[in-house]
């Protein structure tokens, strides 16, 4: 079952990013943010579950930036998140 868990958070996660990589979804969506907070809070409970604390550390952290997009988000706004930079 374990196993099983880790692939479905996994698979959120790499579904996102494969759209992203394709342009077919944008890195600032909600879809987007939503997929990675899901795949990756999953991943970060399957992690702390098991003990597994660079993986946690690794998946939580995902978890709370992709949250903090998504109230960005929410706001209308993103505060200079993801914003390009021009050169000199």
């Amino acid at each position: 079952m374990g196993q099983l868990v880790q692939i479905f958070g996994s698979v959120l996660i790499l579904v996102s990013f494969g759209l992203a990589q394709l342009q077919r979804l944008s890195t600032r969506s909600r879809p987007y943010l939503v997929l990675n907070l899901a795949g990756s809070a999953i991943l970060a409970a399957d992690a702390a579950a098991g003990a597994q604390w660079g993986f946690l550390l690794l998946e939580g952290a995902w978890a709370l930036v992709s949250l903090l997009g998504l109230a960005a988000a929410a706001r209308g706004r993103w505060r200079g998140l993801g914003r390009r930079l021009r050169p000199r």
